[in-house]
């Protein structure tokens, strides 16, 4: 018997939706195609089989193809959604009357909607899930084993494990909590900088883990605060993405940690890309204020008082280290 074809549509041509859609093509039963609105994107990717705009050295699959035609989610069996984390919920509102049957809708965003709620929460299709995990792009497009925490229903992540995965050297545990999924991959990102802004001022493997054990513990506090299983913290999701994001000089977030550390100031206000680990401080500081527990969570408040009242670095370490 023949084994099924899976439409996988890739919403967004990015660096992370590109180099998934390279991994996801190696599995010769999955039709992959990447949505994007950049027709030079688009033609690239069809006439040279290249992204130059993010990739420009790597040659991609040929079997993968691109449009602007948001009709391509009309037959879709797996929609991943790879676009900014504000932009999702709109998006997904906009192509749901073009879908025809019942997709699985993963979100690979790490953000919040723009209302404070979980994304996942607000996408409008009923086979909702949460892909998170230590993943670089570029080592995801070179063909690492890479592992993703799975949060959605057990039969979907059986499905998604057993159909789509294979050969692409994706791995995957599993969760049904899918808040919790949400979470930690908005809570790695403000970490990272905390953790980078002490990685700047010592350079110190001693100190970065310091710090990186505090973080886990409060993470594990947030979990609990939201209502989300606290053992979460041990999957793919958890201490793995925060690891790779707090402790490697690829992300984006622990360079500006970095950077703070060093004496240079950071005028994310006033930047055109505001990196959500920044957003998500003052997120959760007034979330700490409004539930009073504010002694659980010394470094993520030490942290709002560095980037939003201009504490000093100096303070800001002194707090976080005698926490």
């Amino acid at each position: 018997m023949a084994t099924k074809q899976h439409t996988i549509v890739i919403a967004g041509a990015g660096t992370f939706g590109t180099a998934l859609a390279e991994r996801f093509s190696w599995n010769l039963h999955n039709t992959v195609l990447l949505y994007n609105r950049d027709q030079k994107v688009v033609d690239d990717i069809n006439e040279n089989h290249r992204n130059s705009k993010y990739f420009p050295a790597h040659v991609l699959s040929t079997a993968i193809r691109a449009t602007t035609d948001p009709g391509i989610f009309a037959y879709s069996d797996v929609i991943l959604l790879v676009i900014p984390s504000k932009a999702i919920v709109p998006f997904a509102e906009q192509v749901k009357p073009i879908v025809k049957g019942d997709p699985l809708v993963i979100n690979f965003a790490k953000g919040m909607s723009d209302d404070g709620a979980f994304i996942t929460e607000r996408i409008p299709f009923s086979r909702t899930c949460s892909m998170k995990g230590p993943s670089f792009a570029i080592e995801v497009l070179n063909g690492l084993p890479t592992g993703f925490t799975f949060g959605g229903s057990r039969k979907d992540y059986e499905d998604f494990r057993d159909t789509v995965l294979p050969h692409t050297s994706i791995q995957l545990d599993y969760t049904s909590d899918i808040r919790a999924v949400e979470l930690l991959s908005i809570l790695k990102n403000m970490y990272a900088i905390a953790i980078g802004v002490v990685s700047g001022r010592y350079n110190s493997p001693n100190v970065d883990f310091l710090v990186y054990t505090k973080a886990v513990r409060e993470m594990r506090g947030f979990l609990s605060l939201f209502g989300c299983d606290p053992q979460s913290i041990f999957l793919y999701c958890g201490i793995g993405d925060l690891g790779l994001t707090s402790l490697n000089d690829l992300s984006r977030n622990r360079t500006m940690g970095l950077l703070m550390g060093k004496g240079f100031a950071i005028d994310q206000e006033g930047s055109p890309t505001t990196l959500e680990g920044y957003r998500t401080v003052r997120y959760m500081h007034d979330f700490i204020v409004a539930n009073k527990v504010g002694q659980d969570f010394p470094i993520a408040l030490a942290l709002y008082r560095l980037l939003y009242e201009k504490e000093s670095v100096n303070q800001y370490i002194s707090t976080v280290l005698d926490c």
